[in-house]
């Protein structure tokens, strides 16, 4: 069967008390970077304001983020740091219509699916949950999204230790399977020391023995990055034909690399100020219909709170986004879950076995 999108159901605005319901305060922001007094937070799911007498979506939205009505009548989401002094910032810290303010959590519900028993077994999410159903779903998707979406991956370095695993995302990526790339220096790095040196840490990727003096092979491999000045051009002196950041540059899919406080190097892509990366992850997280993280908390946490459940397409249509987390730690997603992204499928299992079996079951290995 193909794979369909849900409909959405946009909110009646016709019921009395949304129809009766007050148009949105707003202040201006008194400094850069400052909201004012008692301002509205945006969460992951759409929002609508009532100004003039209209409700308007806030599209491109995101967790923890200010309202602002721009003089065309835009509503822009912007992080509380970006604000600059004088714009216009919505107020209200209720979402039921009574500040101006609809908060619309049901746009996607299938009422079809939902049942009367309030005591059900097996609801949680571990490592004794059976994933079948999810990796059809996921399979199903990509297909359609590769060809009508945005696929966004977010990924930690256990890739880059696996033989099978990097060539299963190389394949992915090579068939049409990634639009984006989010990840740190230890990914990028360990990926590169694999495709020059078919080691990660010192490790043959595939054997798993340690080379001698094995503990420089990630340091060489960032020095002689630094030397070559880039990623590509890296590639490109060393005749690299092989791995993640190989097919990632040769496809022309764009990745950002976020640095933190315990990197080697850095290589010369890595974006060392962290809310520079935050802004440009935010721009590939901005074009995305489905986020797959993979075995990194902190870039899951962050893609997470960034990441709107819908997005608004240019013909109006509102679309779900799809976000999946998949970690060996059960602490790692529900991580992800008690901050709020409630939109996200989680998949507790070894992200390498995740990323061949799915590879395999798209058939590109």
């Amino acid at each position: 069967m193909a794979f369909s999108l849900p409909i959405y159901r946009k909110p009646d605005f016709d019921a009395l008390e949304l129809k009766n319901a007050p148009d949105a305060r707003w202040a201006y922001a008194p400094k850069d970077g400052v909201a004012p007094e008692g301002f509205h937070s945006t969460s992951m799911y759409p929002e609508y304001f009532k100004l003039e007498g209209v409700w308007r979506l806030a599209t491109e939205s995101r967790m923890d983020a200010s309202v602002v009505w721009r003089e065309d009548g835009r509503l822009d989401v912007v992080e509380n740091r970006n604000l600059k002094q004088g714009d216009r910032v919505i107020l209200g810290r209720t979402e039921k219509g009574t500040d101006g303010i609809y908060l619309h959590t049901k746009g996607f519900e299938n009422s079809e699916e939902s049942h009367d028993d309030q005591f059900v077994f097996r609801q949680g999410r571990s490592r004794e949950t059976s994933y079948a159903r999810d990796y059809d779903h996921l399979m199903e998707l990509l297909r359609y999204e590769k060809e009508h979406g945005n696929i966004l991956w977010v990924m930690g370095p256990a890739f880059a230790f696996d033989y099978d695993a990097r060539r299963a995302m190389q394949k992915l990526i090579e068939n049409g399977y990634a639009h984006g790339l989010l990840a740190g220096n230890a990914l990028a790095t360990h990926d590169l020391e694999g495709a020059l040196l078919h080691t990660a840490l010192g490790q043959d990727i595939y054997t798993q023995k340690s080379h001698p003096n094995g503990h420089y092979n990630h340091l060489d491999v960032i020095n002689k990055v630094r030397a070559s000045g880039s990623i590509p051009q890296f590639i490109n002196d060393c005749k690299i034909d092989n791995g993640i950041m190989y097919s990632a540059v040769k496809n022309h899919v764009p990745f950002v690399l976020t640095g933190s406080i315990r990197d080697d190097g850095p290589l010369p892509e890595v974006i060392g100020d962290a809310y520079q990366g935050q802004s440009e992850m935010r721009k590939l997280v901005k074009k995305c219909t489905t986020i797959i993280c993979l075995a990194t908390m902190l870039h899951t946490i962050a893609a997470g709170n960034m990441t709107p459940s819908f997005r608004a397409l240019p013909d109006g249509t509102i679309r779900p986004v799809y976000l999946y987390s998949v970690d060996a730690d059960e602490f790692v997603v529900n991580k992800l879950l008690d901050r709020g992204s409630l939109a996200a499928t989680t998949i507790v299992t070894n992200v390498q076995d995740f990323i061949t079996i799915l590879a395999r079951g798209l058939g590109v290995l």
